[in-house]
Order: structure tokens, then C-alpha cells, then sequence
């Protein structure tokens, strides 16, 4: 990266999604001085970065010991879940009448893919368009604490999708229920699709239990 000037925020986003996608594995601890010099900035605005990370609960900072990337901990998990069984239902319904023609279209399109996907050599590319399609449905729900709330969360919800990788073998858990969300949505149904976004976070929560836990 010599040569190109980051801003805090930008080493920040990339950082993040390093973490998410599991380029820094879980438990793995970061190297200030690396990063200072991969980023060819000085050690003060990577700490500033680790603190962000750290209020996302990404990053644990240990004193005399470094910044180590939080370990996957599915009884946190769960507490999470809590969360986004109430709040992601929540934003659809408010998606649902104040969703733009023009996110409607991409939520489409997203669809679209998933149904040319294959699970066995296409599933980072599913989890990305089921980060797009969540990310979609948040902007579009107008109420943008909540959608702060729920982009915080859905960081570690992401992260586990890539953590799960080797459990899921079928592409249903994205073609069945999220599109049954984006049916909903189009017809104006928002009891359906609450219903249906919660089913999403309950089959992929099931999944974990029975193979993981």
C-alpha cells in the first residue's frame, strides 16, 4: 500500500472487514507496528483504530499484551441473536413502506444471483450478497439509529457466516426465506415480512445449534 494515503476511517473499514472475513482469524492478536507501517501512517491513529474496533467488540485490547481479535464465543452469539430477532424484523417493517423502487430493484437483482449460485464454490459470494441484502433493507428503513444498531451487530452475525462456511451445503437458507422477505415487502405485507425475517435468523441459528453446538 506505499504510496497511497489512508484516513482513519478507511483503515478502520478495512481493518473491520479484514476481521469479518476472517483474513485476521479469531483470537489472532494484531501488530501495531505492522500495521503501522503497512498503512504508512505513525502508531497513533492505529491505536485510535483498535479503540473502534474494540467499542465493536471486534477487538479486545489487552494491556501489555496487544490487540487480539475477539474469539468466536457462541454464548455471546446467542445474546446477539436475541437482538436481531427482534430489531431485523423490526427495520422491515418499516422497509416496507419506505423502500425506494431503486433498492427494490437491487434487492432483485441480489435474488437473482443467489438462484445461480452453487453452496460448494459460490458461498462467499452468497454471504456477500446477504450482507448487501441486509444492508439494503437498514438504509431503506428510515430510522437511522436503528440502522446503525443493527450494522454493529450484523458485523458478527457476518462474521460467523464465514466461520460456518463448512456446514452449510444448500443455498435454501438464502433463496427460501429471503426471498420470501423481498415477496412480502413487494406486496406490502408487513406482518408476512417480519414473519419471514425472523424465520431467516431462526433457520440459520438452528443450523449452528445442530451442528456446531
Amino acid at each position: 500500500m506505499d504510496g497511497e494515503k489512508y484516513s482513519t476511517e478507511q483503515i478502520y473499514e478495512i481493518i473491520k472487514q479484514r476481521i469479518i472475513h476472517l483474513d485476521y482469524e479469531p483470537g489472532e492478536v494484531l501488530n501495531e507496528v505492522e500495521l503501522a507501517k503497512e498503512f504508512g501512517i505513525s502508531r497513533t491513529p492505529v491505536r485510535r483504530v483498535f479503540q473502534l474496533l474494540q467499542n465493536d467488540k471486534l477487538l479486545n485490547i489487552i494491556p501489555r499484551y496487544g490487540a487480539q481479535v475477539t474469539p468466536i464465543d457462541f454464548k455471546d452469539m446467542k445474546l446477539v441473536f436475541e437482538l436481531t430477532r427482534e430489531l431485523d424484523p423490526f427495520a422491515v417493517s418499516l422497509a416496507v413502506d419506505r423502500i425506494s423502487q431503486v433498492e427494490l430493484d437491487e434487492l432483485e437483482e441480489i435474488m437473482a444471483r443467489f438462484n445461480t449460485y452453487s453452496i460448494s464454490s459460490d458461498y462467499q459470494e452468497a454471504i456477500n450478497d446477504d450482507e448487501r441484502f441486509h444492508k439494503i433493507i437498514y438504509s431503506s428503513c428510515g430510522n437511522t439509529w436503528l440502522q446503525d444498531i443493527l450494522n454493529s451487530l450484523h458485523n458478527h452475525t457476518e462474521r460467523l457466516w464465514h466461520y460456518c462456511e463448512q456446514y452449510f451445503d444448500s443455498m435454501d437458507l438464502f433463496t427460501d426465506s429471503l426471498g420470501q422477505v423481498l415477496e412480502a415487502i413487494k406486496k406490502g405485507d408487513t406482518e408476512a415480512a417480519k414473519q419471514y425475517a425472523r424465520e431467516h435468523i431462526d433457520a440459520f441459528v438452528d443450523k449452528i445449534r445442530r451442528d456446531l453446538l
